[in-house]
């Protein structure tokens, strides 16, 4: 199964499923043994349950999606600021991942942070989405990748309104509307 992996000081972490694949018994220890539950697949899920992964090769990705949509969610490109069709959008419902139709995030958390892009200051649910470390571009940053397909959707950041404080910077070509009947 594959997971997004990064080198985090002395452990690796590979972001899979609903919470983490550690994979290595130091990675293991820096986890509280009460939010530790190894599943038959192997994995850990720290806080959540594990995920149906969907999988495609690249080729069926590029044949499936627009070319936008596969640049940004595939090969995490980043739509223009004040661009993307759901920036302004107030329309009630719930965004799903364009690649693999999982609710992502729910329009009563929308707010509209001026960024550019639809911010939300939570996820529908915590195994939505999976966080991951982002060393790109000389930053240090915190990708937001769904949970059953690992899109890259865009960035957390932790400049958000109550009640979390944090702000999930989206990727309008990587979300699908439904709004409410």
């Amino acid at each position: 199964m594959e997971g997004r992996c990064t080198k985090h000081d002395e452990m690796d972490l590979c972001a899979t499923n609903a919470g983490a694949r550690l994979t290595s018994d130091l990675a293991q220890s820096y986890v509280p043994p009460d939010l530790r539950k190894r599943h038959r697949s192997g994995f850990f899920s720290i806080g959540g349950v594990p995920v149906d992964k969907l999988q495609k090769t690249l080729e069926e990705w590029r044949e499936m999606l627009d070319p936008t949509q596969y640049e940004v969610c595939r090969l995490k490109a980043t739509e223009r600021p004040f661009t993307g069709k759901y920036n302004d959008t107030k329309t009630p419902g719930v965004y799903h991942c364009v690649c693999c139709n999982e609710p992502l995030f729910d329009s009563e958390t929308k707010f509209d942070s001026g960024c550019g892009w639809p911010s939300f200051y939570a996820p529908i649910e915590g195994s939505a989405v999976v966080e991951v470390r982002d060393i790109s571009h000389g930053m240090i940053r915190t990708e937001v990748v769904c949970s059953k397909c690992d899109a890259h959707l865009g960035h957390v950041f932790p400049d958000g309104p109550p009640p979390t404080g944090l702000r999930y910077c989206i990727n309008s070509v990587c979300l699908n509307l439904e709004a409410r009947a």
